[in-house]
């Protein structure tokens, strides 16, 4: 065998297997797609429930104090580390 038809068989299988594995990665997209929609439009997610609302609360919200306490770390950081 010559070495000239034996790197013309090389890179025909060399194809072939590349061909192969392209067709199977492009399925496997298409059919993971497909499922997704399909799970998507017969079994959606569930609303998540509302913060409970509750009237004339006097304590600050979460939110708030985090809010509150980087307002502080902040200011402290930059009193300690002035140019």
């Amino acid at each position: 065998m010559q070495d000239t038809q034996l790197l013309n068989e090389g890179l025909a299988l060399m194809g072939l297997g590349m061909g192969f594995v392209f067709v199977f990665l492009t399925v496997l997209v298409i059919t993971t797609t497909l499922m997704s929609r399909v799970i998507g439009r017969y079994f959606p997610e569930p609303a998540p429930p509302g913060p409970p609302s509750v009237a004339g609360r006097s304590t600050p919200t979460r939110d708030e104090d985090v809010m509150a306490a980087i307002s502080v770390a902040v200011h402290r950081h930059r009193q300690r580390h002035r140019r």
